[in-house]
């Protein structure tokens, strides 16, 4: 199918007073001699983006007018037009703020950083894409190990315009024509600690060394990205998987792509902006609801201890013996055929049944063992009788159609996983080490009432057993092909009979070129794929302490290749995770997994951290408590639930941008009076990889005992970027 005609992204104009808008108390980094050099190569490079857009423009528009084709050709095609879409959106998202910063190797080269590769007409470079091996030393660049820079320079914009930039001299001679201060370190920690909204803001151009080394690491196997609250873990995997899909061609959608998994709804839509801004708009994205059509009307388990006890069940292992249960081949039956008659034996059934390829669903697979018995048929009836012919005469063979769908029966995913809740018996069978007190537990009276414990049980049956309607939706699609082929060519039949023309004109309708362009469908059955069911070839995890064994299982099975980013703090895991994290992985699959650790929190004041910690090593002593890197000048508020209304209030009078949360115990009756902009309500689970400029925990002594209500606290007292407060009841 060709591209539909969609408008491309117009690039913001660049500004007739120059890129550099910076404010007064800045004047002395306005100096020519600082930023001339700047200005000079932004020209170049706002010049090269206007000719690049206008190419761009005319080549897709040439493509789109140009005949589609047919086969290989109409391919080719389609896939330029979509790359050339790509490539114009990418550059039609930024102006000259693509720019993420400069650096000067000792040689004093100078290299300027951007989202994306620009070279100017004669192919000389103007940006290097930051994901290119040339760009590494911009983002691994400390003073104890310069990676052989003189010096770096990074920008900060807002509106298209730089109202700030720090320089970084890593040599003498890298000082020479630079802003470098003693205090631009101090400072640009400090910026990090901005106003947020609604959406994760823009880091690249802030990414860190000990943040870089993690996301241009090696995409085999399972990575782990473990690290405290604020270190950039989030950042670090979203980031990877733009780097990945840019220098690992195994990664592409061709192969696979990649695979997205959130906590939350609310995860997602504040991390949505951060792939497409790195130029990646491809990654598909979800939560452990949404790989399950069921997902998204399940609700909690309402016993916790059914819903661990779910958990530490093989999903996969129980819906393998719950099928086999129904794959059952008779002893022996005869067979009448108007040729003779044929007894197929225990060893005949078996043959039959081994045929269906490893990983068919089962239902699926009810052809391959039809077509086996057919054959085996066939074979002692020798080459006189065809094979089409003895399919016929056992499809029409009622004795043996009921013996073929007792042997195996057609079945329903649903089905499957509501008798194992329902029939003890069956459970007892399917589940052998479930005790009889287990299995009663179990059962519930509308057996289809499904909560997200189930889902690891669904998602298993699904890939077990198929799609009930897939294989009647091919077949009515196969017909409904061949009914508009038959009728087309009647139609044309009709056509060039009646054509009275001295040339015969419309006999060119009997040829191939017109075949195609009448054609409607090719005659291939088509069924609609869930995305999310993969497979994928690589798969990035947030919040990954929180899975169970049973999810994560639902996790491998949609990559086969095992190439995983995992993003997780064991420290803030609501279920007590006492293992590393190579056995956790390791039991559930993933055998092959190293673990990088981030220990710098960017993102939290240290008078945020310093309340916090004590929270979270009252209860895991060996808490991995990150350090925290700057000051926000504001201590921690502690104080009553009746300071709340006048207190978001005041903030929100004395700050114009920035959002804040009140975070409340799940069970809290507390509801805001009136609605406000910039303020959120959610519980410590629903808050879990978010940020917050204030952040009020409201009746904190709610939240829970033990380690998940401490986890809790910690978790929501983390979320602050700026201002903590804490109201008690």
């Amino acid at each position: 199918m060709t591209p539909q005609n969609t408008p491309q992204p117009t690039p913001r104009p660049v500004s007739p007073t120059g890129p550099f808008d910076l404010p007064e108390r800045l004047a002395a980094k306005s100096d020519p001699h600082l930023i001339g050099a700047d200005e000079r190569h932004f020209a170049r490079v706002a010049a090269s983006l206007e000719r690049s857009i206008a190419d761009l423009t005319r080549r897709l528009d040439e493509e789109r007018r140009a005949p589609g084709g047919a086969g290989q050709q109409a391919l080719e095609r389609d896939l330029e037009i979509h790359r050339l879409s790509a490539r114009l959106r990418t550059l039609g998202r930024f102006s000259l703020d693509t720019c993420l910063g400069r650096m000067v190797t000792d040689e004093g080269t100078v290299s300027f950083i951007g989202r994306f590769g620009l070279t100017d007409e004669s192919g000389d470079p103007l940006l290097i894409d930051w994901r290119s091996p040339a760009a590494a030393p911009f983002f691994a660049a400390t003073r104890a190990e310069p990676s052989g820079l003189a010096s770096r320079r990074r920008y900060r914009w807002a509106d298209g315009r730089i109202t700030d930039y720090w320089d970084e001299a890593f040599t003498d001679a890298g000082a020479a024509g630079s802003a470098a201060a003693l205090d631009d370190e101090s400072a640009f920690i400090a910026s990090l600690g901005q106003s947020r909204s609604s959406r994760m803001r823009d880091v690249l151009g802030t990414i860190q060394a000990d943040q870089d080394a993690i996301i241009r690491a090696d995409s085999r196997g399972a990575l782990v990205v473990d690290g405290g609250p604020g270190t950039g873990k989030t950042v670090v995997a979203l980031h990877r998987t733009a780097f990945l899909l840019y220098s690992d061609p195994r990664l592409s959608r061709s192969h696979g792509g990649v695979l997205l998994v959130g906590p939350n709804s609310g995860y997602l839509a504040f991390v949505a902006d951060v792939l497409p801004s790195l130029g990646e708009d491809g990654v598909l994205s979800g939560t452990l609801r949404d790989l399950v059509p069921e997902g998204a009307r399940a609700v909690v388990e309402e016993d916790p201890e059914i819903a661990e006890l779910k958990a530490s069940l093989d999903a996969v292992g129980i819906i393998e013996a719950a099928v086999r249960h129904y794959e059952q081949p008779p002893d022996a039956l005869l067979v009448q055929t108007p040729w003779a008659d044929i007894e197929l034996d225990a060893a005949d059934w078996a043959e039959a049944f081994d045929a269906a390829e490893d990983g068919t669903p089962h239902d699926a697979a009810r052809d391959d063992v039809w077509e086996a018995l057919v054959a085996i048929v066939s074979d002692r009836l020798g080459d006189d009788v065809p094979p089409r012919h003895v399919r016929r005469a056992l499809s029409a063979d009622e004795d043996l159609a009921r013996a073929f769908a007792r042997a195996w029966p057609i079945l329903d995913p649903l089905g499957v996983v509501a008798d194992l809740w329902s029939v003890p018996a069956y459970l007892r069978f399917c589940a052998p080490g479930v005790t009889d007190t287990q299995v009663l537990a179990l059962q519930r009276s509308d057996a289809r009432a499904w909560t997200v414990s189930d889902l690891p049980f669904l998602d298993a049956a699904r890939a077990r057993i198929g799609d009930p309607t897939a294989a009647r939706r091919m077949r009515e699609a196969e017909a409904a092909a061949a009914s508009e082929r038959e009728q087309r060519d009647r139609v044309m039949d009709e056509l060039v009979a009646a054509d009275d023309s001295e040339l015969g004109l419309l006999s060119i309708l009997r040829g191939q070129d017109a075949r195609n362009s009448l054609a409607v469908d090719d005659g291939r059955p088509t069924t609609d794929a869930d995305q999310l069911a993969g497979p994928f070839a690589h798969i990035v995890v947030d919040e990954a302490q929180e899975l169970t064994d049973a999810e994560w299982r639902m996790l491998v099975r949609r990559c086969p290749s095992r190439s995983f980013t995992i993003v997780g703090d064991r420290a803030q895991a609501r279920r007590p995770f006492t293992e590393s994290w190579g056995e956790r992985l390791a039991r559930v699959g993933l055998s092959r997994s190293e673990v990088s650790t981030l220990s710098i929190n960017y993102r939290t004041p240290l008078e945020v951290m310093d309340a916090a910690e004590p929270v979270i090593h009252a209860v895991l002593p060996d808490a991995n408590v990150p350090t925290s890197v700057r000051r926000s000048g504001v201590p921690v508020h502690h104080g009553a639930r009746t300071e709340l209304a006048p207190l978001v209030d005041a903030w929100l009078a004395e700050n114009a941008d920035g959002v804040a949360c009140v975070i409340h115990g799940p069970g809290s009756t507390d509801r805001p009076d009136r609605v406000r902009d910039r303020v959120r309500w959610l519980t410590p689970e629903l808050a879990k990889g978010l940020e917050f400029d204030l952040v009020v925990l409201l009746g904190p002594e709610d939240f829970g005992t033990g380690v998940t209500g401490a986890v809790d606290r910690y978790v929501a007292m983390t979320r602050a970027t700026q201002r903590l407060v804490v109201l008690q009841s």
